[in-house]
């Protein structure tokens, strides 16, 4: 994972969503050059990597077929993948994460957990990085009343099942990287709970991927009521991912790069 390795601040994954009906910006991007043009931006801006999803997981979000996310996912990636920094396809579909590796992916972020029938098979014997993230339940009903015993101790054991089902099909460990699932199948307490004791995910003993970026718990937080946007989320989102940061997280999903990357230089300059 280059720098975090090195133990400098997180890496910055910049979100470009090529869908008509994600929570934050979709229909911006569902043009291919849109979409490509927003990747360079997010480029200069600081990223270090880029995240590309071409079907929502927003909360009810309807699955789409295989072919539609193949038609807006290839134009962006393979233009993307001539950018310079590495490429991160978020999708649970084995054909559609074949496609991605065969086209220059350099990982494959599955909601899913690589636990659909076929998803190991795609991945086990590539090359690329997977990021297994926990979701209760399913996009369609993930945010109907959520429960958890002890969230932290439930997410983490599930995560720990999966890493160990990715080395059973022969992944080395480090391809490996973690997501707790901020906002997939919980309440405003339950990832409140995940932020203040995400080092505890740090004994899985792989990077951790925090992806909080706009997402409606930190709307909650601020008081937004209806009349304000996703974008307006802006400084409790850069809040969120330095607490993130400050608590071991080794890869931050954004949507605001310079934002973000401002404020861990700050706090970066006076860890060290």
């Amino acid at each position: 994972m280059r720098r975090e390795e090195a133990g400098a601040r997180p890496l910055l994954m910049g979100i470009v969503n090529l869908t008509p009906d994600s929570f934050s910006d979709g229909g911006l991007f569902v043009e291919p050059q849109a979409a490509i043009d927003h990747a360079k931006r997010l480029i200069d801006d600081g990223a270090d990597w880029l995240d590309l999803g071409a079907e929502s997981s927003r909360p009810g979000a309807a699955p789409l077929p295989e072919e539609q996310e193949l038609a807006r996912l290839l134009p962006v990636l393979r233009a993307c993948v001539k950018l310079g920094v590495p490429i991160s396809v978020d999708t649970y579909k084995p054909g559609v994460m074949r496609a991605a590796i065969t086209e220059g992916a350099a990982m494959i972020n599955d909601i899913w957990g690589f636990r659909q029938p076929g998803a190991l098979d795609a991945v086990a014997h590539a090359t690329v990085k997977l990021c297994v993230m926990h979701m209760q339940r399913d996009p369609q009903t993930m945010q109907e009343a959520p429960r958890y015993g002890d969230v932290v101790t439930e997410v983490r054991e599930f995560l720990r099942e999966r890493i160990a089902a990715l080395h059973a099909a022969g992944v080395a460990q480090n391809r490996i990287v973690i997501d707790p699932g901020f906002g997939f199948g919980k309440t405003v307490e339950h990832n409140l709970d995940l932020l203040r004791h995400l080092r505890e995910f740090e004994t899985l003993g792989v990077p951790v991927l925090v992806g909080l970026s706009r997402k409606s718990t930190i709307a909650k937080i601020l008081g937004h009521g209806a009349e304000k946007s996703a974008s307006d989320r802006l400084h409790g989102s850069v809040a969120a991912a330095l607490i993130a940061a400050q608590r071991g997280a080794r890869i931050l999903r954004v949507h605001d790069v310079a934002a973000t990357r401002d404020a861990l230089a700050v706090w970066h300059a006076v860890r060290t």
